[in-house]
């Protein structure tokens, strides 16, 4: 069962912005630690950035830092992530999913390209 449904992708020029939502329809929300990840094309899947229960932690891959934020709204079960000065190596398939295993089935995910 997927419980996790991402949004927000699309397509934008070399240093535009984007952010992307996450809405986890799971119980116990606010007690999980949360991140996101992405997959490019031929690549594995990767951790962007995670952030804690309550959100006073959180941590970004080196491709991710000073560019992305990572934050949530416990009370609405919804994991955000602002990413700025996009990169065409940005471009992925970008999902969420819990911090640490085990994982939620994971969804479809949210495209983001990046190009000119």
């Amino acid at each position: 069962q997927v419980l996790v449904v991402e949004s927000g992708g699309g397509l934008v020029q070399p240093g535009g912005s984007l952010r992307l939502s996450c809405v986890d329809s799971s119980t116990n929300f606010r007690a999980r630690g949360m991140a996101w990840y992405r997959q490019a094309p031929g690549k594995e899947r990767e951790l962007v950035a995670s952030i804690s229960s309550v959100g006073s932690i959180t941590n970004y891959a080196d491709s991710a830092k000073g560019r992305f934020t990572i934050s949530r709204d416990n009370a609405k079960n919804t994991v955000y992530l602002q990413m700025n000065n996009l990169k065409p190596e940005d471009t992925a398939v970008y999902y969420c999913n819990t911090k640490y295993p085990p994982f939620f089935d994971w969804g479809q995910g949210t495209q983001v390209t990046v190009s000119s």
